[in-house]
């Protein structure tokens, strides 16, 4: 039995099968399963490897954004994929990082690009934008041409040269 018919066999409302074009076993599962969900994969059905964590911003459509979950099996060479709607502008979904310690940077990015919290996650901070940066660029909402682009890599540039120069004025101190 695969672990997508183990989880069927369930009898959960709240989760169903999805049909993929590239064929592999897709479960749409809610928010408020999805954690439950993580657990029997990792404990039951030996899925040791998170492979990716990502989301699908689906706006002006509700739900807004789907988390994209992929998990492998090499016991079992099964892979799995889990697709998971979130509600509103400020989306939040169980951390899977205690199960799959490998996926705190995809989390860390999925909650950079996209503004998807979490929850359980306690490192979650920028990854690939600076830390002041307002904004999550993979939303449907933000501008093609960036937000502010010469201001803000003026500001940056500005500042790598202060601690550049701090740097090399405390390199001649220490002289």
């Amino acid at each position: 039995m695969t672990a997508s018919e183990h989880v069927l066999g369930l009898g959960w409302d709240d989760v169903s099968a999805v049909e993929e074009r590239d064929g592999m076993p897709t479960l749409q599962v809610a928010p408020q399963r999805l954690r439950e969900l993580l657990e029997i994969l990792k404990r039951d059905l030996g899925f040791e490897i998170a492979i990716l964590v990502t989301a699908v911003d689906h706006s002006p459509k509700a739900p807004r954004f789907e988390l994209v979950q992929q998990f492998l099996s090499i016991q079992n060479n099964e892979r799995l994929r889990l697709r998971c709607p979130l509600e509103g502008d400020n989306p939040s979904a169980s951390s899977c990082i205690d199960l799959w310690p490998g996926a705190a940077y995809m989390e860390r990015e999925c909650w950079d690009m996209f503004g998807i919290q979490f929850d359980g996650h306690k490192n979650l901070r920028r990854l690939l934008m600076p830390e002041a940066y307002g904004h999550h660029p993979l939303r449907k909402e933000f501008p093609h041409q960036g937000i502010e682009p010469d201001r803000l890599y003026r500001e940056w540039e500005r500042s790598r040269i202060e601690r550049a120069a701090e740097r090399e004025g405390q390199e001649g101190v220490n002289s």
